[in-house]
């Protein structure tokens, strides 16, 4: 049987990480921080976590002539908003549950903990939330930030709270990814919908924002440091694109 997808959110089991005590007193921190100018002390710490996680796998560059790397070429031609999962849809172990990964759409290439190389397609951007998410609950969660979340404010407010947070390894849940929809979808961002089923077979859903830098896709943190806006009940599922064994 398929293992559940930690998603966690107030209706369910567990709050994702930053819904913690712990996480919401790092976020304080950091607001008086920038409010006192003792921010640059903690990027200064950002910097070094940094050059460790450059030090490790990196995701490659364009070739000269402008094209992805080296064994990382997909088929874009597809940009239609996607009403159904692709057939090649496969799913593996990821930190504690089963994410989903297709030979079309991505992710193509391993290097070290980063799974990359999604198609530039709308079904590429799903397949990066799922992944790129799903990564940040594992040891190496720094790494990915690094180089698979868009940089900014958003992203050094995400690495502050959650190197707060202890390494319990990953949190088994009762709740399951059921679908998807591609809410806004461009050439340079995406915005996807996630469903997810809960325990007592009740949805909510959750949206996650992907940009494009060229090279591959990224997830671009809230504001806040959140990797996903709040979840809301989903009565209806029409709409949804939902995934085989759902």
């Amino acid at each position: 049987m398929r293992r559940r997808f930690g998603f966690d959110d107030e209706m369910g089991e567990e709050k994702p990480f930053w819904q913690h005590r712990r996480w919401q007193l790092s976020a304080a921190f950091l607001a008086l921080a920038l409010c006192t100018g003792t921010v640059a002390a903690l990027d200064g710490g950002r910097d070094a976590n940094s050059s460790a996680a450059a030090a490790g796998p990196v995701i490659g560059g364009l070739e000269p002539d402008g094209s992805r790397p080296q064994g990382c070429r997909t088929d874009d031609s597809v940009q239609q908003l996607p009403s159904e999962a692709p057939k090649d849809i496969r799913w593996r172990p990821l930190n504690g549950a089963d994410t989903p990964t297709s030979a079309s759409a991505g992710p193509l290439k391993t290097t070290g903990p980063l799974l990359w190389c999604f198609a530039h397609t709308p079904m590429g951007a799903v397949m990066a939330a799922h992944t790129i998410s799903r990564q940040m609950s594992g040891p190496d969660w720094r790494t990915v930030s690094d180089q698979q979340l868009v940089p900014g404010l958003g992203r050094d407010y995400f690495d502050a709270m959650r190197a707060s947070m202890p390494e319990t390894g990953p949190v088994q849940t009762s709740n399951a990814l059921a679908g998807f929809v591609v809410l806004r979808y461009a050439p340079s961002t995406a915005t996807v919908r996630v469903l997810v089923r809960q325990a007592n077979v009740l949805y909510a859903s959750v949206d996650y924002i992907v940009d494009w830098n060229g090279v591959d896709w990224q997830l671009r943190p809230l504001s806040s440091g959140g990797l996903y806006t709040r979840a809301n009940p989903v009565l209806s599922l029409v709409g949804f694109v939902l995934w085989n064994e759902v």
